[in-house]
């Protein structure tokens, strides 16, 4: 009998987490990753998912595919029961559903057993989203109203299967079944041998959801074969029935513009997110290994000092989103009231760095029209106004090139350098994705900055071969130009967006 829950602070969060792509877990489940102290998570969580947990989380992975086990289930069981009787908000993270064909039920009886609490957490399983991602409704008026879903992968210790395969081959409407690509043949055999007819269309769906999706179209009796000669391997979900003839019409995830296209996302993991949304977007499979990491500057009581200052100048710049982070982060620590920063005026380097001052509900006062680099500020603020004895202060990373200070100072400036953060090598938040990269290859790496290119190369990464480089601009080609680097793509307007334009027109050719 299960002991009563015991009062102890300690709960286990059981969650789905969805078939891969990110923005099908729940809000319920991001939630549970926000408040974890330990994630306990699978082969088959996407690892973007892990962003959303709070700094100093512990993470264990006990990955567990066909063949390789990090952990058995019997000791995933003693893990989570071990940590959540210590008083720990434990976040256990499962592909797809925790409950379906997963073995959710039974980490939550050991929990129950041990007295300690717990709750389940559904998620979006990758027997309908793996299907309607392929464009194929798992359901359809005009083909079925019924629904099967079964398992290709039982408990092996048992001495035979289960499954009725003679009930399964006469169910009415759609047939899916998970975690069968290893017995296709013994699986779609068996359906066939109970009187299921061989021309039923068939689907598998392979790594569903994700930007690296394959979808294999075949019939019941030709499936097997086809497997076999494309070297199809799991994790995939399988699907039969007329439902399979939609996909003609509806196949909206894999015809989007650069679906089947591997690309590389170098900036800082914190960065990542927007440029690699846009490109999930468009259809790649983004990888994203993070170069570089933001970091507080040396001197901050320098920095500091110069905030606390700057209602002193006429003008504020910025030249990153990172400076406008950093210096509010300051500003925030010294004032309680925007209004502190007195008459300064504002100028950002491009819209990027814009938008994040007018997130502080703050005007932009210039803004070059369209050159976003250093030259293209000094020469709008030339422009704008007189130089002559004017004050300016500064935002910058240690690493910046020295342009503004200098061009603005030969213009009769007084310019002051507040030195908001410094980029350093990122050397453990992407050791999956090197190794992915090594293994898959890519299509396309991108660099949005010059401290990107440097610390990439600094990695000691051999380039995979036919991969092309994608530069947000100028500044950041000429740095590649320097290491010997070819640019076969060049954002025309040095942006995020413009990047992801550049990519979309390359590939459209």
């Amino acid at each position: 009998m299960p002991k009563s829950p015991a009062k102890s602070p300690g709960i286990c969060y059981l969650v789905g987490a969805g078939p891969g792509d990110p923005g099908l877990l729940t809000i319920k489940g991001k939630e549970c990753i926000e408040a974890a102290d330990v994630l306990v998570y699978d082969y088959l969580c996407n690892p973007d998912l892990l962003r959303h947990a709070k700094a100093g989380t512990q993470r264990i992975y006990v990955g567990k595919k066909a063949g390789d086990h990090t952990l058995s289930q019997e000791e995933i069981n003693k893990l989570i029961v071990k940590l959540t009787g210590e008083g720990k908000v434990v976040t256990r993270l499962k592909g797809g559903d925790p409950v379906l064909f997963g073995r959710g039920a039974e980490e939550a009886a050991e929990l129950a057993e041990a007295g300690v609490r717990f709750e389940l957490v559904p998620g979006i399983t990758s027997a309908i989203a793996g299907p309607a991602y392929a464009g194929i409704p798992v359901t359809h008026r005009s083909h079925a109203s019924q629904l099967t879903i079964f398992t290709g992968h039982e408990d092996p210790t048992k001495d035979e299967t289960s499954l009725d395969y003679a009930k399964l081959a006469q169910a009415e409407g759609t047939k899916v079944f998970l975690m069968g690509v290893e017995r296709i043949s013994e699986i779609t055999g068996a359906l066939i041998k109970h009187g299921a007819k061989p021309g039923t269309p068939m689907a598998l769906v392979r790594w569903a959801t994700h930007g690296r999706q394959q979808t294999l179209v075949a019939t019941l009796g030709t499936m097997a074969e086809k497997v076999k000669a494309a070297g199809f391997k799991a994790p995939a979900v399988a699907v039969i029935g007329d439902v399979v003839t939609e996909r003609d019409a509806i196949n909206w995830f894999e015809n989007r513009p650069l679906f089947g296209k591997r690309v590389v996302v170098t900036r800082t993991r914190h960065q990542a997110g927007v440029l690699s949304r846009k490109l999930a977007d468009l259809g790649a499979d983004v990888i994203e290994l993070p170069t570089i990491r933001i970091e507080e500057p040396e001197d901050l009581l320098g920095f500091g000092e110069l905030v606390q200052d700057c209602h002193k100048y006429e003008w504020i710049i910025f030249t990153s989103p990172n400076g406008v982070d950093a210096f509010f982060k300051m500003f925030d620590k010294i004032y309680n009231d925007t209004r502190s920063i007195g008459g300064a005026r504002i100028a950002c380097i491009g819209p990027g760095t814009a938008e994040k001052v007018r997130a502080r509900h703050l005007a932009v006062d210039l803004m070059p029209e369209k050159d976003f680099v250093a030259e293209g500020l000094v020469k709008a603020l030339k422009e704008h106004q007189n130089l002559e004895n004017v004050t300016i202060l500064w935002v910058k990373a240690a690493e910046t090139r020295e342009v503004i200070a200098n061009e603005l100072t030969g213009l009769g400036a007084i310019v002051d350098e507040a030195v908001a953060y410094r980029t350093v090598a990122e050397k453990a938040d992407n050791l999956e994705a090197l190794a992915r990269l090594k293994n898959e290859g890519a299509d396309i790496i991108t660099f949005t900055s010059s401290s990107t290119v440097e610390h990439f190369l600094d990695l000691k990464v051999e380039l995979p071969e036919g991969i092309q480089i994608a530069s947000i601009g100028p500044v950041t080609s000429a740095t590649l130009k320097k290491h010997g680097l070819p640019i076969d793509i060049e954002a025309k307007q040095f942006t995020i967006p413009g990047l992801v334009a550049a990519i979309e027109a390359h590939c459209a050719k």
